[in-house]
């Protein structure tokens, strides 16, 4: 197969990084855009010029929270649509976008409305698409891994969302970038919206008491209402750099993440994602062993606190 270029907004984000890596293995070459690589998703020309000579785009830059400028109609509306607009300056014909599993609009999120917003400015761009509505996904350098094992590392107490259980079907990370390259690289899935989704129906409880087994902890399961994960996620998000839980992702687990809002197209059968969430898989995706610390507060670097504290940061 003749190499290809393909551009990836987010690229040095969870699912961008692992995208970039599958990429280079299988002899392409990926095109890091991201604000700290100096291009923002904001500025259309920095990315039409970015986009040149690319054969397709990964648009996967997107936030769970809003913070400064970085809101949702700006990221994941406003972004998408310069996206797609220097992808036509650039006279790229491919895109493939990393949306949620239920996006959907009029739902009173304004997560879930803009990710949908972004949805459908891709399906109205004339471009080549493939829009990926993905649930949990989990692997190194992820939120759900990392942030369960320091809160296992720091107290083995975990309160999952909502008194009752919804399910879930977690994904593994290298699943979804296999799903991307069929879509960027081999030309598959075209004009789809398809739903992405792990082999396993699991729950919050069954997650955190496998992260548990693999890491050595056995936690205190306690069941807590969907209003105090509300109160942590506002707390969390007020204090933490990468909060412990947002508010978003607090209005995603009560749902539960299985089915696809809208209906979305199912996959091939050879695409569907096989990784189970397995101690192996769990193993392969795990930071260091460390509970939360001082570095992970949102405290200015000129704070006497911090100073004072950073012996105990990680």
């Amino acid at each position: 197969m003749t190499a290809k270029r393909i551009a990836i907004t987010g690229g040095t984000g969870f699912v961008g990084r692992h995208l970039a890596e599958l990429l280079r293995e299988r002899g392409h070459e990926p095109v890091i855009i991201s604000r700290r690589a100096g291009v923002d998703v904001g500025d259309v020309n920095a990315l039409a010029r970015s986009f040149a000579r690319c054969d397709a785009v990964a648009h996967l830059a997107g936030i769970n929270r809003e913070l400064g400028d970085q809101t949702y109609p700006r990221v994941h509306v406003d972004g998408t649509r310069n996206v797609v607009d220097a992808a036509r300056r650039a006279g790229v014909r491919r895109i493939a976008l990393l949306s949620f599993l239920r996006a959907r609009p009029a739902c009173g999120s304004p997560y879930h409305e803009s990710k949908f917003a972004a949805e459908e400015i891709v399906r109205a761009s004339g471009l080549t698409f493939a829009i990926l509505k993905c649930g949990v996904i989990y692997g190194r350098a992820d939120h759900l891994l990392d942030h369960l094992s320091h809160a296992l590392h720091t107290i083995p107490l975990f309160a999952t969302v909502g008194l009752r259980q919804p399910p879930l079907r977690p994904t593994a990370v290298r699943d979804v970038a296999s799903i991307l390259c069929a879509a960027l690289v081999e030309d598959r899935l075209a004009d789809q919206t398809v739903a992405v989704v792990g082999p396993e129906t699991l729950t919050m409880r069954d997650l955190a008491t496998r992260v548990g087994g693999a890491i050595g902890r056995t936690p205190w399961i306690v069941p807590m209402p969907v209003a105090f994960h509300r109160v942590l996620a506002c707390a969390a998000e007020a204090v933490m750099h990468v909060p412990l839980v947002s508010r978003a992702q607090v209005r995603m687990l009560a749902e539960g993440l299985t089915d696809a809002a809208p209906p979305a197209d199912e996959l091939p059968d050879d695409l569907k994602p096989q990784t189970r969430f397995t101690p192996e898989s769990i193993r392969r995706g795990l930071p260091p062993p460390e509970p939360f610390g001082c570095r992970d507060l949102r405290l200015s670097d000129h704070c006497p606190l911090v100073r004072l504290m950073r012996p105990c940061a990680r």
